[in-house]
């Protein structure tokens, strides 16, 4: 645990600071590939690929939000190749949702997901995963739920390992990603911990347009 609460500048400025530890880590290879959480991990994940000289492509995830409190995550939806993965967290988190407002939750998130990989890839194939190093990319752990929905997404195409690499986190949701991926690579775990924001300066929003752009200046995902 690195309970360090300085704040990185900007995505950016995180994605290097990753960069460095994972070059450190991994060696180039040919097998690797590093997967983004759109929105916020792309930014993040441009400069780990450029670091390791390998490929850049997205794993769509959507968070399922409380119906009354957005922010609250009661679970996450994964899509990788047309297989869809449900991460529910009611239990976990013990929030009071009923099946039907769940339902009606995960429609709408299902809708957006494909909304936007239908924007990002613009008719790029996803790039194949099976025996490959895949490296998860997102810039920040709150509970973990979305990255768990990619990760078991992931495992239905057989990687030969999966890391999880992000700038800051929670302890306790890297505690839970160590339990399912091969590896966690997290560089800050404030303690107190309220929300990936405190973890940047500059915490803007992504745009669909700044995907799009990140994905350009990669190597395309069948390459």
């Amino acid at each position: 645990m690195n309970t360090d609460d300085t704040p990185f500048a900007d995505r950016h400025e995180a994605g290097a600071a990753l960069a460095r530890a994972l070059a450190a880590q991994h060696p180039r290879a040919a097998d690797t590939v590093v997967l983004a959480l759109p929105r916020g991990g792309v930014p993040v994940a441009v400069p780990v690929a450029a670091a390791l000289g390998v490929p850049l492509d997205l794993v769509m995830v959507r968070k399922l939000g409380h119906p009354s409190r957005p922010e609250f995550a009661i679970g996450a939806i994964a899509d990788i190749g047309g297989q869809v993965v449900t991460v529910d967290d009611r239990a976990a988190h013990r929030a009071a949702v009923s099946d039907a407002d769940f339902d009606a939750v995960h429609r709408a998130e299902l809708a957006e997901l494909y909304r936007r990989e239908k924007a990002y890839r613009r008719g790029r194939a996803a790039r194949p995963v099976t025996g490959a190093h895949v490296i998860v990319v997102d810039d920040g752990l709150a509970t973990g739920s979305t990255t768990a929905a990619a990760i078991a997404a992931l495992r239905s195409h057989a990687p030969a390992r999966i890391t999880v690499a992000v700038p800051v986190g929670a302890d306790e949701a890297v505690a839970r990603l160590e339990r399912v991926a091969d590896a966690v690579v997290c560089l800050r775990t404030p303690e107190p911990f309220y929300g990936v924001g405190q973890g940047y300066r500059d915490f803007s929003p992504v745009t669909d347009d700044a995907v799009r752009a990140g994905l350009d200046a990669a190597p395309p995902a069948g390459r």
